[in-house]
């Protein structure tokens, strides 16, 4: 399989998924379905950490769309940890604040502390 990952869950607050590798056409339906469930268990707080990924694509992209609106129709949020590849192919289809991309996992869990609008 393209891409790897783990998952963190921090009591009732939030969960993180580490992942590694191509998020792309091949790797984006497991990637929804796996996330998607685990959203829906709870906590509807997530953070993906995508630092180690090393390509994404459209497919890849419409994946975190999904996922957003799935933790924000539960009344959580979804942060991004990016690396610049993964900001660069984000930024240029316009997504960058609806993503919520943070440059590190620090600065997610501090977004994570502010309220909710």
């Amino acid at each position: 399989m393209s891409l790897r990952g783990t998952r963190e869950v921090k009591g009732k607050k939030y969960q993180i998924f580490r992942l590694t590798g191509l998020l792309d056409a091949f790797s984006e339906p497991a990637l929804r379905k796996v996330v998607g469930e685990y959203i829906d268990e709870g906590p509807y707080d997530v953070i993906l950490v995508l630092s180690q990924i090393d390509f994404i694509d459209s497919s890849g992209l419409g994946a975190l769309v999904q996922l957003v609106k799935q933790a924000q129709t539960l009344g959580g949020s979804l942060q991004v940890v990016t690396n610049p590849r993964v900001t660069q192919t984000v930024k240029l289809v316009r997504l960058e604040k609806f993503l919520s991309l943070q440059e590190s996992l620090e600065l997610a869990l501090e977004s994570l502390k502010k309220p909710k609008k």
